[in-house]
């Protein structure tokens, strides 16, 4: 990964106000991990849907920027499977498919032992340069 994107990654104050880090990079992928707290929580008691967004939308953007040409998202969704259990998510994400300027990756959210799927995320990057 460039280094100076690797900063400018690093650098992002909403990841680091809701505790996300940056575990692995490489070209077209990304993990990240949340360590859940109190604050991740919704009035359920159960990891809110925006936290597990935002968690794959960093490993996204990590993967996706790892090349070190600028790319942002210009489509995302999420699909929600099974609520959180145990103290820290996983994301991993994946370059799916690749062009000039466009750019697909799936992001999967997993669990703390690696193995229950949380959530499935898809977004579509514009490649700026």
């Amino acid at each position: 990964m460039e280094k100076e994107m690797i900063e400018i990654i690093k650098n992002d104050q909403f990841a680091k106000l809701v505790g996300l880090e940056l575990v692995k990079v490489e070209l077209g992928y990304a993990e990240v991990r949340m360590v859940i707290t109190e604050k991740h929580l919704n009035g359920v008691g159960i990891v809110q849907g925006g936290a597990l967004f935002t968690l794959a939308d960093f490993a996204f953007a990590a993967a996706a920027n790892a090349d070190g040409k600028v790319t942002i998202g210009i489509n995302a969704n999420i699909t929600y499977s099974k609520p959180a259990k145990g103290k820290t998510l996983l994301a991993k994400a994946m370059e799916t498919s690749s062009s000039r300027s466009l750019c697909n990756y799936t992001v999967d959210i997993f669990d703390e032992d690696n193995a229950v799927l949380v959530a499935k995320f898809n977004a579509t990057g514009f490649i700026k340069n």
